[in-house]
């Protein structure tokens, strides 16, 4: 047994070692924080934006312990009934130049890394969670995209421009969400604005709107359980499952409306985009199966509309079992990736959204395709000429998706680790599961009363992804985050 005095520590030493062992790194090098050493806040004065937003009831909605603020919203209503929503986007480009040293170690890891232990963010926390971060009360530059929201849900006009904006509330999604949902009451900084508590409730009506209009489309209603250690001290206590709610659905609604809204501007301008892709999944045949096994008919070929209802239905009758059947459509899906694209192209779109044009562009402190995008929106607002090559970026969306695959498996394995740490003391319990994976390379399944993924190392013959089980704990190994199982046949 470890001593459970040094779980935070065990898993600090896992997660530096998994980075390195990704081809990531763990650590600034001297010449990054030299560089950081030397950065002022930009001035807002001489080529300052032409769009003075400060005024606005700008905040922030993010999760409690987030330092690295990138967007903020606000909503307008219209005298014609149609909402007017602006996401203001932190101006990363504005202090973290191509070619620095600052940007190199960006473009080498491509994203902040968030492991059970210790964050690696992607910048130095004096611009991720300071001088770039849209902090309340700061007069930040910014990224704005300004789109109106019909009653239908559809974004009728849209704009990009650069603009200063000031946040005027830091709000937390658990607390949003109770009040949004009546659980729960006011939280302290919406009611220390004056309006903002009227503005809130316009942004998540609008926000429906949205949702509702994708999902109309055949956006997918995936709910999945994501689990992150509960430290006491250093030690593990437990494993919390976060969960969706009104308020992360608002973010994310919006975030998907300015990422379409971004990629068209693009386009519009005659400029490339490296696009965030789904593609049509390849095992729709075992999708198909998955639908029958509940009751469901799906066609033979890929159609998310058909798919979105099947998920609508299968939540209605089954909300307790629902993220295992997410789970399952997720691994059968596949991952996203990032594509680079020229204006004009039939893009493949993102199958899981039901959308053609996207993006991502709303998170460059913590994403460098973000980064990318941001940049290319700039030179397209001052028309100024393309910043990267077409080969440029071709080769920086493959490294972006490497690096983004790395950076999964490196938060997995230190999840991993962490669940071991916890379960290390129960092996050969017995547990209800579901298989979530199932390929040559070996069969996995994740435990229903602790959630928790192992491989099934005896006993996986004939199991696919969706099948429940019975599974026993035979062992961990907590540097290497294995939890090996065997089926148990009942």
């Amino acid at each position: 047994m470890i001593n459970e005095t040094k779980h935070r520590s065990i898993l600090e030493s896992i997660a530096h070692r998994a980075m390195l062992e990704r081809g990531l790194l763990p650590d600034f090098s001297p010449e990054v924080l030299a560089e950081v050493d030397k950065i002022q806040e930009p001035t807002l004065t001489g080529d300052a934006p032409a769009h003075d937003l400060r005024t606005l009831p700008w905040c922030s909605i993010d999760n409690d312990d987030s330092m690295d603020l990138d967007q903020l919203t606000v909503a307008e209503a219209m005298q014609d009934g149609t909402t007017r929503i602006l996401v203001a986007v932190a101006n990363v480009d504005a202090l973290v130049k191509i070619g620095s040293a600052i940007d190199d170690h960006a473009r080498t890891n491509t994203t902040s890394v968030y492991t059970a232990a210790e964050k690696f963010p992607m910048l130095p926390d004096k611009l991720s969670t300071d001088l770039t971060s849209l902090n309340q009360d700061q007069d930040r530059l910014a990224i704005v995209v300004d789109m109106v929201v019909a009653a239908d849900g559809t974004v009728t006009v849209s704009d990009v421009y650069e603009a200063i904006v000031r946040s005027h509330a830091k709000l937390a999604y658990s607390s949003v969400a109770a009040w949004l949902e009546k659980t729960g009451p006011m939280p302290q900084p919406v009611a220390a604005v004056p309006g903002l508590a009227e503005n809130l409730s316009l942004q998540d009506k609008a926000a429906q709107l949205l949702k509702g209009h994708r999902h109309v489309l055949g956006a997918l209603s995936l709910q999945t359980i994501e689990a992150r250690p509960l430290f006491e001290g250093d030690t593990i206590s437990n494993l919390q499952v976060q969960e969706k709610n009104r308020a992360t659905e608002l973010i994310e609604d919006f975030m998907i409306a300015a990422n379409g809204v971004t990629v068209r501007f693009l386009s519009a301008q005659g400029f490339p985009s490296v696009r965030r892709v789904v593609h049509t999944p390849k095992r729709w045949d075992r999708i198909v199966e998955v639908a029958t096994e509940h009751g469901s008919k799906l066609p033979e070929t890929p159609n998310s509309k058909a798919l979105e209802d099947f998920l609508t239905s299968a939540k209605a009758a089954d909300p307790v079992t629902f993220p295992d059947l997410s789970l399952t459509i997720i691994k059968l899906l596949g991952p996203g990736e990032y594509a680079a694209e020229l204006p004009g192209a039939n893009a493949e779109g993102h199958f899981g959204l039901a959308v053609r044009d996207y993006t991502h562009s709303t998170a460059p402190n913590r994403r460098y395709p973000d980064l990318i995008t941001q940049r290319l929106a700039k030179a397209a607002i001052a028309k100024k000429p393309v910043p990267y090559s077409m080969d440029d970026l071709t080769a920086l969306a493959k490294h972006c998706t490497d690096q983004e695959d790395a950076a999964n498996k490196v938060e997995r394995q230190v999840e991993k680790s962490a669940a071991a740490l916890l379960l290390e003391s129960r092996i050969g319990e017995q547990f209800d599961a579901i298989v979530t994976g199932a390929a040559d390379k070996g069969t996995w399944a994740r435990l229903l009363t602790v959630p928790v993924e192992g491989r099934v190392v005896k006993g996986f013959e004939g199991l696919d992804v969706g099948q429940r089980t019975r599974v026993q704990l035979l062992s961990v190994d907590v540097d290497r985050g294995f939890i090996d199982l065997k089926r148990v046949r009942g």
